[in-house]
């Protein structure tokens, strides 16, 4: 059985692509890789077909991630059934997910699953800042990742 999960923000150009190429290295170092897909989407279809951020993967390969073959697509509403888990970035893409949302399509905000996280804590959209907030994004979701790996884990044993 492959488990699939998707995360998503806005454009799917910053946080959540960032996220996914994150959670899948994560997930290969707790020996689930063969096991998961991790995919990403926007809420919004502003950047379809566009490449990662230039900024984003800037710092994912001077943390030793590659982001280079990411191209941004759009979350539909019919993408539920797809997935066993669908984690967003902030609340409004929280709020944009169950918009679309079937009954009983689940979505989570991606740091719930970080234990040092506050309640509600959300990724900030880095897009209109400087590299320090894609930084600060790489490592929010490098913490959240782990906890994602391991509700995973128990998911799939």
């Amino acid at each position: 059985m492959t488990y699939r999960v998707c995360l998503v923000c806005m454009g799917n150009i910053c946080r959540s692509p960032m996220a996914e190429v994150v959670l899948r290295k994560t997930l290969e170092n707790h020996g689930l890789g063969d096991r998961v897909v991790v995919e990403s989407a926007g809420t919004g279809g502003w950047h379809v077909g566009d490449p990662m951020d230039e900024r984003a993967l800037e710092i994912l390969a001077l943390h030793g991630y590659d982001g280079a073959e990411h191209r941004a697509r759009q979350f539909t509403g019919d993408w539920f059934d797809r997935y066993d888990l669908v984690l967003a970035m902030d609340r409004d893409n929280v709020s944009n997910l169950r918009r679309l949302a079937a009954p009983g399509g689940e979505v989570r905000l991606f740091r719930s699953f970080d234990p040092d996280a506050p309640e509600g804590a959300e990724v900030p959209d880095p897009y209109y800042g400087g590299r320090e907030g894609f930084e600060e994004v790489l490592a929010l979701v490098e913490s959240a990742s782990e906890g994602v790996a391991e509700h995973i884990a128990d998911e799939i044993h």
